[in-house]
């Protein structure tokens, strides 16, 4: 079985989720997964680990936009650091600044319905920061 690369839009009552293709090319969205305790959260995230062969977690990392942390860039570390530890499988992070702004305003283009666009944004959101991580050509850039 091909091996894939998770990518994870991490909040606090949601968590946007894409995969790679398995030639490693395209992100694909996968769901938005509601949070729940940390364990039923573990639970999910090492089922579609085992599901999709994970080897490589990419998390967007919610900077402010003068590049700083946050309380909300400590949260999805924390939790990101978690997932590792208990899985095994490494994490890097992408800058995500703007990538809700911009799934929303894909979400606009295509159309979608005000009332619809919060069931698609953490999916649409982890898929452009996978993306991103898919068309580098530097990879060990991100390798922290």
């Amino acid at each position: 079985m091909t091996n894939r690369v998770l990518g994870l839009d991490v909040g606090d009552r949601y968590i946007g989720i894409a995969v790679s293709d398995p030639l490693g090319v395209t992100a694909q969205g996968y769901r938005t997964w509601k949070r729940k305790s940390r364990d039923e959260d573990l639970e999910f995230f090492a089922d579609v680990a085992e599901q999709f062969n994970v080897e490589l977690m990419v998390a967007g990392k919610p900077l402010n936009m003068d590049g700083t942390e946050s309380a909300q860039t400590r949260k999805t570390v924390n939790f990101c650091q978690f997932l590792k530890k208990r899985l095994g499988i490494p994490v890097i992070y992408i800058d995500e600044r703007l990538t809700s702004r911009a799934s929303e305003a894909v979400l606009i283009q295509g159309n979608t319905r005000r009332e619809h666009r919060k069931d698609y944004i953490d999916t649409l959101a982890a898929q452009m920061i996978l993306q991103v991580y898919l068309d580098s050509d530097d990879k060990e850039k991100f390798k922290k």
